[in-house]
């Protein structure tokens, strides 16, 4: 019984170190490609892919006025995609397209959107319709032009009354959306606007509007933000509502050729143009402001 034991004990001490040895093999194999593992040679994929961050270039205008608050928390719950808001004029802000360093646009500047797409700086989908507002021209309560009284409603007439009298205008200044609504306006009076009583900030729609608090001048500004904004002031508007339509204001939103850059997030891009034009994106922007304001901010029309 001894002999057969220790006899036992042998083999299965044999038996346990050939199946150590061959698990050790195929352990080796397989960690050097044989079972699809990765070896120190070969690059993991790390492109972005939706449920990371996009980059969002905006006006300063949605952020402003509140709005990007409002519903990119539900946009982020919804898709599990973070937003980095850079907040910019929209002429900056499609440059960051164009130069690779923004995912999607949230813009209102339809003249320069439409260049940017021809231009092939967006993608196959090109640029859809989100939501509009209008623009105000708002001043002191005083009113030193004299627009109340005569061109509430009539935007063009309104600036040329201000130059007429140099009364101080705050211009933005910084190539957005609402500059170029302005040079648009003063184009169509026929006056170069200059001098000390034309001040060129150079910033975005809320601070203009403190600038133009400030100073007791008027300004150019959405209408959005300025309703965010003036329980903050003591201006008033002095004009609105142009009949010419002059004063209409259009967001887009424009997902970037995805060929400008390998870091763009562009299924994240495309998941954020369709949730913003979806129905239910849709809604809660048209419900933005009411609760608050008496009035929707924006009107959707995607």
């Amino acid at each position: 019984m001894n002999r057969l034991t220790r006899k036992q004990s042998r083999f299965s001490i044999k038996t346990v170190l050939a199946f150590c040895l061959s698990m050790a093999l195929l352990f080796s194999l397989f960690a050097c490609g044989g079972g699809g593992g990765v070896t120190e040679t070969e690059e993991v994929d790390l492109a972005p892919t939706a449920g990371g961050t996009i980059r969002l270039a905006t006006t300063t205008s949605t952020k402003d006025s509140g709005l990007l608050d409002a519903i990119l928390p539900v946009f982020e719950a919804e898709t599990g995609i973070k937003v980095e808001v850079i907040s910019v004029g929209s002429g900056e802000a499609m440059a960051l397209g164009e130069s690779g360093e923004a995912d999607v646009l949230l813009v209102h500047s339809p003249a320069a959107e439409k260049k940017f797409v021809e231009e092939g700086h967006a993608d196959a989908t090109g640029r859809k319709d989100v939501m509009f507002n209008d623009f105000v021209i708002i001043g002191p309560a005083s009113d030193p032009a004299g627009i109340l009284t005569v061109a509430s409603n009539d935007a063009v007439a309104t600036f040329a009354m201000i130059a007429g009298v140099e009364a101080t205008f705050i211009s933005r200044n910084d190539n957005s959306g609402t500059h170029s609504k302005e040079n648009s306006i003063w184009e169509k009076t026929g006056i170069t606007p200059d001098g000390a009583w034309y001040v060129r900030a150079g910033d975005g729609m809320g601070a203009v509007i403190a600038m133009a608090n400030e100073m007791l001048g008027y300004t150019l500004a959405d209408r959005a933000t300025w309703l965010s904004n003036a329980a903050k002031t003591e201006l008033i508007i002095v004009c609105e509502k142009d009949p010419s339509n002059i004063l209409y204001n259009q967001y887009g939103v424009i997902c970037v050729n995805p060929d400008k850059d390998t870091n763009i997030n562009h299924e994240g891009a495309v998941a954020f143009q369709q949730w913003i034009t979806s129905p239910a994106a849709q809604k809660l922007i048209g419900e933005y402001g009411k609760a608050e304001f008496g009035e929707a901010l924006f009107t959707p029309n995607a």
